[in-house]
């Protein structure tokens, strides 16, 4: 069982995470990675030395293509509990929760295979058990 919680503070260098919720032009962006046949928040990990803003900033531009963007933080999440980076149940891992809104794009140059302009959620999410619950925290915070 995966549990995501929400927390107003943690120690930063906890934080091994940013994800970037993000939308242009009143509309949904999402990401489709390569490998894979479903969609996700634009979102990576937190490189040794790097401020966590700086990881959400470089994680968009690299999965996204945006280069004219606002960004802010909403909160931290950590997830517990067995997944793909969690070993066991009791692991727990740390992350930023960011929100942006996008004002122009370029080419993409990662992983990412495309991106989704939508006005709707998605419904085939990469992260069923993490990412949605991420998006209804900020959408309880007013974001």
């Amino acid at each position: 069982m995966v549990e995501v919680k929400f927390h107003d503070h943690v120690d930063d260098k906890l934080l091994k995470f940013a994800v970037i919720i993000s939308r242009t032009k009143g509309k949904w962006v999402f990401c489709k990675h390569r490998e894979r046949d479903t969609y996700e928040v634009p979102g990576g990990h937190r490189e040794i030395g790097e401020d966590i803003l700086a990881t959400a900033r470089r994680e968009l531009r690299e999965e996204t293509g945006a280069v004219d963007f606002s960004i802010k933080p909403v909160c931290i999440y950590s997830v517990k509990g067995k997944t793909s980076i969690n070993k066991s149940d009791e692991d727990e891992t740390f992350g930023m929760l960011f929100v942006a809104d996008i004002f122009s794009f370029e080419e993409i140059h990662s992983e990412i295979e495309s991106i989704l302009i939508t006005d709707k959620l998605i419904d085939n999410w990469t992260y069923p058990l993490i990412q949605p619950k991420l998006m209804d925290e900020a959408k309880r915070r007013g974001i």
